[in-house]
């Protein structure tokens, strides 16, 4: 195989189509684009799309994080538990309240958190559990919703990766107390930026929407409309986290096709999975029983043991073929603000750091030809045949 390709296959390209164009164009012709009815209308079909009773549209699944924490009254010194593997998102706004996060390692199979070494992360301080749903598999829900209730903590689900997500038949977005989704420009869905918080509690979601429109009573995106009052009142110190008409526009247009992007995506992981599980260089993701896997990654490890180059060199080689590729994640408790700021130290998670230190993203979208899985397919066999050990 030749060394260079004329044309670059990134890691994701967002599929984005006519009809989604035609929804933000329609709605920049309105002459509304901030919140407005779109969102609402994105809302309603979300919720129902998940099956929660509640949904709260917002500018990013960061935001939704934030805004969770938020509305369960977090306090400063309070803990909150959560996964080592994850992006900086997820243990970021715990520290926007001077609370702290409780990190744990993952299983040693798999990147998804030990149930039981949250449990064991337990003290008197802890407020809530924030479960990571990786990659696009469910973390084990069931386990560590029966642990929070019976320490009476909150769980709030990062489900960033897990649209759709199932697991034994019910979608992600409605085991946990609060869940949040992001429409990242990566994300199965996307509104360039933007998330979503699902939630069975109405008070929660009141809650939230007051809080990302700067603390302002309900409905104050109406103030402008013939039904709306130019009359307000702040009933607390909010955010400016609210999602505008033009990102639910295309929200909705994407909404509409969510299972046949998620089945293509499936598409492209069936192909890998089939022409490199044989292969001893490289160990593919297993998907558990009972479960609808994303797909928003494909993680593929590394096998030290049987190439003489290491997962960086991979990446390299794989580049230098003109395959773009990523790695999720590095390990919250190896970068230096967690160490310096924080205590944490390299070694303290071994599962983690073997995970990451073998773990390589591979080019994974909707749009993906079979042209293009087939030269990604060749290349890892190529690299195999080339470096063996």
């Amino acid at each position: 195989m030749a060394v260079t390709q004329i044309q670059f296959l990134p890691f994701h390209r967002a599929s984005i189509d006519e009809q989604d164009i035609e929804s933000v164009v329609r709605v920049l012709r309105s002459g509304w684009l901030t919140t407005g009815s779109e969102v609402r209308q994105f809302e309603g079909a979300f919720a129902r799309y998940v099956g929660a009773r509640n949904a709260v549209a917002l500018s990013s699944c960061t935001a939704a994080l934030h805004l969770a924490l938020a509305a369960i009254g977090l306090q400063e010194g309070d803990e909150v538990i959560l996964p080592t593997m994850t992006f900086s998102s997820t243990s970021e706004v715990v520290l926007y309240f001077k609370a702290r996060p409780i990190l744990v390692d993952c299983q040693a199979n798999s990147f998804q958190a030990d149930p039981m070494a949250m449990e064991r992360a337990i003290t008197s301080r802890t407020r809530a559990i924030i479960v990571v749903h990786f990659a696009g598999i469910p973390a084990d829900i069931e386990t560590i919703l029966d642990i929070a209730r019976r320490h009476k903590l909150i769980v709030i689900e990062d489900a960033a990766h897990a649209l759709p997500t199932r697991y034994k038949g019910k979608m992600i977005g409605t085991f946990g107390d609060i869940t949040c989704f992001s429409f990242y420009a990566t994300k199965t869905i996307t509104t360039g930026e933007g998330g979503m918080m699902t939630t069975e509690n109405a008070e929660v979601a009141d809650r939230v929407r007051m809080l990302s429109m700067h603390g302002i009573s309900k409905d104050a995106y109406k103030r402008y409309t013939a039904e709306g009052s130019w009359r307000y009142e702040i009933l607390d110190v909010g955010y400016k986290y609210n999602m505008t008409d033009i990102q639910a526009a295309l929200g909705l247009a994407q909404l509409a096709k969510s299972d046949v992007l998620r089945a293509k995506r499936d598409r492209v992981a069936g192909v890998y999975t089939a022409a490199l599980s044989s292969l001893d260089a490289y160990e593919t993701p297993a998907v558990p029983v009972d479960v609808q896997h994303a797909w928003h990654l494909y993680v593929l490890k590394v096998n030290p043991d049987a190439l003489s180059i290491s997962r960086d060199r991979v990446i390299e080689e794989l580049k230098k073929r003109g395959i773009g590729t990523s790695v999720h994640f590095i390990p919250l408790h190896t970068h230096p603000y967690y160490q310096q700021k924080l205590g944490y130290r390299t070694g303290q998670f071994p599962h983690a750091e073997n995970h990451f230190e073998h773990a390589i993203s591979l080019p994974l979208f909707p749009g993906m030809t079979n042209d293009d899985t087939e030269r990604v397919v060749e290349a890892l066999h190529d690299i195999a045949r080339e470096h063996r050990a």
